[in-house]
């Protein structure tokens, strides 16, 4: 009889090993097209790629200010149809934290790090995001959209990091 209950218990595992590796897999992808917003001409692509417990996130992007910094966030709303982009609402935070920086101490899930563009206003991003998983679950990204904002993030006034007006969106698909 015990062995049977041993075997019971561990038939019940099995499966939540199951649901917690298809939440943080590998090789799951989603991308956003980047449109122009609040008068800008920035544009570009962002991809997501899920690598375990991290993200991988590329992109490229044209018609930023030269040689600057600008915010970059994952946005709770999959809604890029406002002019100023104000209709992708605030920063992505499923858990409800403080806005901060990535890779140190608390921060919104939907915080990343600054994109630097060169002289010409173009750059190529890649950075390594824990907290987010390229599904539609709590933390997952699909149906949301990613944001671009005219200056850069400062990782500490709240709650989004004083970065100014919304200069591209787009939705991840």
């Amino acid at each position: 009889m015990k062995r049977i209950s041993l075997l019971i218990g561990f038939a019940a595992i099995i499966p939540l090993a199951g649901c917690h590796s298809m939440h943080y897999g590998s090789g799951q992808t989603a991308s956003a097209t980047l449109e122009s917003r609040s008068g800008s001409n920035t544009k570009g692509t962002v991809n997501f790629v899920s690598q375990g417990h991290h993200i991988l996130v590329t992109g490229n992007i044209s018609g930023l200010r030269p040689n600057a910094e600008h915010g970059f966030h994952v946005h709770e709303k999959g809604d890029c149809s406002a002019p100023d982009a104000t209709s992708a609402g605030g920063h992505f935070n499923p858990d409800g934290k403080a806005h901060g920086m990535p890779g140190s101490g608390s921060h919104h899930s939907g915080d990343m790090p600054n994109i630097k563009s060169d002289g010409n206003g173009n750059a190529v991003y890649s950075a390594r995001i824990s907290g987010l998983a390229v599904d539609a679950g709590k933390n997952g990204i699909v149906g949301k959209s990613v944001v671009i904002h005219r200056d850069p993030d400062d990782y500490k006034s709240q709650p989004a990091g004083n970065s100014g007006p919304r200069i591209a969106c787009g939705l991840i698909k």
